[in-house]
């Protein structure tokens, strides 16, 4: 079974499937994060796992930006809605951008690709030596143990005039990731229906040990339990 497709060889889809998410919204209440902790001067900022740039469309109007993501094709995508802005195919496990940041963000709880403890521990140290001192980093998270739905079914929607497109998918967990098989029907004008099974696999990383593992980094961090965002909070940590 492939697995990430979503941001592969169906990324010009990804922004249909997700039409009921409010960008807009979300980067405000990421600005406002910023503002609340940011201690350091400067205003240049990288997003991590960026996909298709729509958080960019309105935090480079205020910031310095960067974007990068590990799939060309979810970045092909970005550099379209973000002409003026800069995206790099780059890997938050292994990650060398060869410059330090005020702001990084890695949002949409993309950390859980990450999958394994180890690789949590190399991102977060990763992130730290790219931060400038007084720099902030906001995490938003995947679910965790306690809050994960194993089994749920659910459904996503896209009623276009010519295209249709429908998402449905159960989940289950295996050792400490989480296994979802997305299957996607498209209909597109004049063309056959195609069904997709995407696989995603994301770590199931608790708040208290992923808090401990940005404080033995050299952040200081918090969890903020908040409906902002998508109602699963935010790490923030702050470079000492």
């Amino acid at each position: 079974m492939k697995k990430d497709l979503l941001y592969k060889d169906l990324a010009k889809y990804y922004d249909l499937i997700y039409h009921w998410k409010d960008y807009k919204k979300e980067a405000a209440d990421i600005i406002r994060l910023i503002s609340k902790y940011k201690e350091s001067d400067g205003n240049d900022l990288v997003e991590l796992a960026c996909g298709t740039g729509r958080h960019m469309q309105y935090l480079k109007k205020y910031y310095n930006c960067i974007g990068t993501d590990i799939n060309e094709e979810i970045l092909r995508e970005a550099k379209k809605r973000n002409k003026d802005v800069k995206f790099l195919k780059a890997d938050m496990i292994n990650l060398h951008l060869n410059k330090n940041f005020d702001i990084i963000l890695c949002l949409f709880s993309s950390i859980g690709y990450v999958k394994t403890y180890k690789n949590l521990e190399r991102t977060i140290k990763n992130i730290s030596n790219h931060l400038k001192h007084g720099g902030v980093v906001i995490i938003e998270p995947w679910f965790n143990h306690k809050n994960f739905d194993s089994g749920k079914p659910t459904v996503t929607v896209y009623d276009g005039p010519n295209l249709k497109m429908s998402r449905l998918n159960t989940s289950y967990i295996k050792n400490n990731v989480s296994i979802l098989d997305m299957h996607y029907l498209i209909a597109e004008r004049g063309k056959n229906v195609k069904h997709f099974i995407d696989r995603h696999e994301l770590g199931l990383f608790d708040i208290n040990k992923t808090l401990r593992i940005m404080r033995k980094i050299g952040l200081k961090a918090k969890y903020i339990e908040s409906k902002k965002i998508t109602g699963r909070g935010a790490f923030v940590g702050i470079k000492k």
